[in-house]
C-alpha cells in the first residue's frame, strides 16, 4: 500500500507530471496562506479567492479572441489576481473595521463564492446546447502553453515556482516583508516599533488574495479551458495544509505542495492496484487540515 501511494507515481513519466500538474495551484495557494499566516492574518478563505479569480478568467477569456498570447495571458493574470485580492478585501475590512475574527469570515466566504460558482454555471453561462454546467471555452490565445509535449504540465507551474521565489524574496530581504513577520510575531510589539499594523494586515490579505485568484487564474487557462464547478477541486483548503506543512517559508511551501500532489496521485494508483478508494487522499488532507486548524487556535490563543 505505502508504495503504491509513494512510489509507484514516480515509475512512469505521466504520473510523474501529473503530481507537478496537481502541485501546481499548491504552490501558489500555499504561499498565499504562507503570506496572510506569517502577518498574524489567518486567511482560511483561499479556496474562495481561487474561484474568484476562476471567474474572472473564464469572464475575460472569451473576449480575447482577437488579442494575441502576449496580451491575452497576462490580461487574464492580471484580472483573476485582481478578483481574487477583492474577494479577500471584505472579510479582510471586516477584521479591521469591525474587528471580526477572520477565520470565520474567510471560511465562510468560501461557501458563497462556490454557490456564485454554482449559479453562473447553472445559469446565464450554462452550455446551451449540451445544457451542461460549464462555461464557454476561453479564446485558444488565452489558453497557457504547455511545458512538455504529450502532459498537461502548463506555464502555471514556472509562475507558481516564480511566486514561491518572489515570497522567499519578499519576506527574507524586503522591508515590507520584515513588517509583515514582525506583525505576525506580536501586534502590540510591532506597533510600538511604528509598524502600520493595520496597513500591513491589509496588505497580507491583499496579496493573498491575489495569488489564491492567479491559482484559479492557471486552473482554467492551463487545464479546464473554462470554468467548471469542479475548478477549484480543494486547492484552497489544501493550501492550508501545505503552507502549515512547510512551516511557512517559500521551500517548506514548494515540499508542502509536491507531497499534497504526490499523495493525490498516489491515492489514485492505491486505488487501482488495490482497489482502496480513492477519497484516502481526502482523508489524509481533512486529518492534516484538522491538526492545522488545532495549530493556528493554540497560536491564536497564545498570541
Amino acid at each position: 500500500a505505502l508504495y503504491s501511494l509513494v512510489v509507484e507515481p514516480f515509475t512512469s513519466r505521466i504520473t510523474t507530471i501529473e503530481i507537478l500538474v496537481k502541485a501546481t495551484p499548491l504552490l501558489l495557494t500555499g504561499v498565499a496562506v504562507a503570506v496572510a499566516f506569517s502577518a498574524g492574518y489567518y486567511n482560511i478563505g483561499a479556496e474562495g479567492q481561487l474561484l474568484a479569480g476562476a471567474v474572472c478568467a473564464a469572464w475575460l477569456g472569451p473576449m480575447l479572441k482577437a488579442a494575441p498570447p502576449f496580451i491575452a495571458i497576462p490580461v487574464m493574470i492580471m484580472g483573476g489576481m485582481l478578483a481574487g485580492a477583492a474577494w479577500a478585501a471584505i472579510p479582510a475590512l471586516l477584521k479591521i473595521k469591525v474587528h471580526i475574527d477572520e477565520v470565520v469570515t474567510t471560511l465562510l466566504s468560501n461557501s458563497i463564492m462556490g454557490f456564485i460558482v454554482s449559479a453562473l454555471l447553472n445559469g446565464p453561462w450554462r452550455n446551451p446546447i449540451t445544457k451542461m454546467p460549464q462555461s464557454p471555452n476561453i479564446a485558444a490565445s488565452a489558453e497557457f502553453p504547455t511545458l512538455l509535449a504529450n502532459s498537461r504540465l502548463h506555464l502555471g507551474f514556472v509562475i507558481g515556482l516564480l511566486v514561491v521565489i518572489g515570497f522567499g524574496w519578499l519576506m527574507r530581504r524586503t522591508a515590507v516583508g520584515l513588517q509583515l513577520r514582525a506583525v505576525g510575531q506580536g501586534k502590540a510589539s510591532a506597533r510600538f516599533l511604528g509598524v502600520n499594523v493595520t496597513g500591513m494586515t491589509l496588505i497580507a490579505a491583499l496579496l493573498s488574495g491575489a495569488i489564491a485568484g492567479l491559482a484559479g487564474v492557471g486552473e482554467v487557462a492551463g487545464v479546464q479551458h473554462r470554468l467548471i464547478d469542479e475548478v477549484g477541486s480543494g486547492f484552497g483548503t489544501a493550501g492550508v495544509i501545505v503552507a502549515t506543512l512547510g512551516g511557512f517559508s517559500a521551500w517548506g511551501v514548494a515540499l508542502g505542495a509536491l507531497f499534497i500532489g504526490l499523495i493525490e496521485n498516489g491515492a489514485q494508483e492505491l486505488s487501482r492496484s488495490l482497489g482502496v478508494p480513492s477519497y484516502l487522499s481526502s482523508v489524509v488532507q481533512a486529518t492534516l487540515l484538522i491538526a492545522v486548524l488545532v495549530t493556528v487556535y493554540g497560536r491564536k490563543r497564545t498570541a
